[in-house]
């Protein structure tokens, strides 16, 4: 049913060559804000490292008498701390204009479905919230892609996307800050905020330009309960010093932005940690959180942004290592745009809650399952292997797919993968989803029951058989994710559990060596 539509918020079509004119700060004049970061000696940036725990199942307190409020109007629970990693509930109240009738509660660590446009391909909410296997207590949309279709006037005619959709849990929106990298050849960055070029037929080439603020309104049209600041995403992969310089401190800048422009603290808006790979004392990773720190009052949460873009791992793991030892305690931590299992168990052994990416539903629809079982962990049913293979994706696995040994056989969806039936692919996102919210929720129990670690070692051992060898240590190139390719005429002794996993799992007090670990030094953190 439609509702009464709130104060209109679009995002504007226009001619590039009349942009607002926004002068950038020098970068003099930006440093010299942050000098005593730069030129620290030693002095790591941290601020509310003391955790507040609260008993599981505590009603969260949503009057405006909590601290939390002046934020926004999530409340955050952390129920306990296994070394680094931790397990925590956010709460979003109820709302009235998403016609929420009780508060959602998002229990973590836990993996976000994409659904682009508000939809996970494939799957109708119906299914998606009806089967124990699936609920998602939160998905993710995008901004930018919904912000062309259906454009925020359709949303405000039904006050959000809850309502356009038929979702009823938490929902997390992106600011359309990736798109600068994703979409690049299409955007143009000034001060003023980024002008796309539509990729939409129907829109011939016209440009939008997303601001800040602009980012903030559309956000407010869908009505998320979690929204992104919009942020200087500069690839990551990318050899420019000056330019990451740059985006880190525009970053802050566009942050004040956006929190001058969401005033609805019925929604949450979260800063994104920008500045490269740089993990350096001192460098622009601790800048931009130094930055957070001035203005915590006013940030309920907090995103690392800027990695999955190509990076390598032992990059990966510093940046997160960095951030997750620096934001507090007692706010929620999550990763932009990170999927795979083995990184999430990583990643949560270092201090992250949160997660998203397309890779498991888009993997699925092109016919790759996720499993239990030897590094990457997938497997593909095109293949023909499996024409004959009576025996259903995973056994103990209840989706709807399997339904612990019941549901398709792989050689039925090797058949219809094959033919293109779309109920194959409709079946193997559903599992993909499915072997996310277990791991994530198997997590969550390891750590509610000081367990953590023994889970870490048990999934190691399904993923890399040959376990802890010193003689990866001792290769000159850095080992990243095991792929088929690489594994093959490997036997299982001889797959062996990367050097990047070691060194991050040793960082976060997990010795996966078994005391067998003597590198030269010490991992960096």
């Amino acid at each position: 049913m439609k509702k009464s539509p709130p104060a209109a918020a679009t995002t504007a079509a226009v001619d590039t060559s009349s942009l607002e004119q926004m002068l950038t700060p020098s970068i003099s004049s930006c440093r010299a804000e942050y000098e005593h970061v730069r030129r620290s000696r030693g002095a790591r940036i941290t601020w509310g490292r003391e955790p507040k725990f609260t008993p599981l199942n505590t009603p969260p307190d949503f009057t405006a008498n909590d601290p939390a409020a002046a934020a926004g109007s999530l409340r955050f629970q952390l129920h306990a701390l296994d070394k680094h990693a931790r397990a925590s509930t956010l709460y979003f109240p109820k709302r009235e204009r998403i016609n929420r009738k009780e508060p959602v509660a998002v229990p973590t660590p836990v993996f976000m479905p994409v659904g682009t446009k508000g939809t996970i391909k494939g799957m109708t909410y119906s299914q998606l919230s009806s089967d124990p296997s699936l609920s998602p207590p939160i998905i993710l949309g995008n901004t930018y892609h919904l912000a062309l279709d259906p454009g925020t006037s359709v949303l405000d005619s039904y006050a959000g996307l809850h309502n356009f959709s038929g979702w009823k849990g938490g929902m997390l929106t992106d600011s359309g800050g990736f798109q600068m990298v994703s979409l690049l050849k299409l955007a143009e960055i000034t001060e003023a905020g980024v002008a796309f070029q539509s990729p939409y037929k129907k829109d011939n080439g016209k440009m939008i330009l997303l601001k800040p603020e602009e980012s903030i309104r559309t956000q407010v049209s869908i009505g998320a309960d979690i929204m992104m600041q919009l942020d200087d995403v500069v690839s990551s992969v990318r050899c420019d010093d000056a330019r990451f310089e740059e985006a880190t401190y525009r970053t802050l800048r566009w942050l004040d932005r956006c929190l001058g422009a969401a005033t609805d603290k019925e929604q949450n808006m979260f800063a994104i940690v920008q500045g490269g790979l740089d993990v350096t004392v001192g460098g622009l990773r601790e800048v931009c959180l130094e930055g957070f720190r001035k203005r915590d009052s006013q940030i309920p949460g907090y995103a690392i942004g800027g990695l999955a873009g190509g990076e390598g791992k032992d990059e990966f793991w510093r940046v997160v290592k960095q951030c997750c030892s620096a934001l507090p305690q007692n706010k929620p931590r999550y990763l932009m745009g990170v999927g795979y299992p083995l990184d999430l168990v990583v990643c949560t052994a270092l201090g992250v809650d949160m997660y998203d990416c397309v890779y498991p539903t888009r993997t699925g629809r092109f016919g790759v399952a996720l499993v239990d079982a030897i590094s990457p962990g997938t497997m593909r049913l095109k293949g023909t292997e499996y024409a004959e293979d009576t025996r259903v994706v995973e056994e103990h696995c209840d989706c709807p797919c399997c339904l612990k040994g019941k549901g398709y056989s792989r050689a039925k969806l090797h058949m219809m993968l094959k033919s293109g039936e779309p109920v194959a692919a409709q079946a193997l996102t559903a599992h993909n989803i499915a072997y996310m919210m277990r791991l994530t929720r198997g997590m969550r129990s390891a750590i509610l029951e000081g367990k953590f670690e023994e889970y870490v070692r048990d999934f190691l051992k399904r993923f890399y058989p040959g376990g802890y060898s010193h003689t990866v240590f001792e290769s000159p190139e850095e080992t990243t994710e095991t792929t088929e390719e690489a594994q093959e005429g490997l036997s299982k002794a001889e797959i062996h559990i990367p050097k990047w996993v070691v060194e991050a799992l040793m960082s976060s007090g997990i010795d996966v060596s078994d005391g067998n670990w003597k590198p030269n030094k010490k991992p960096k953190v």
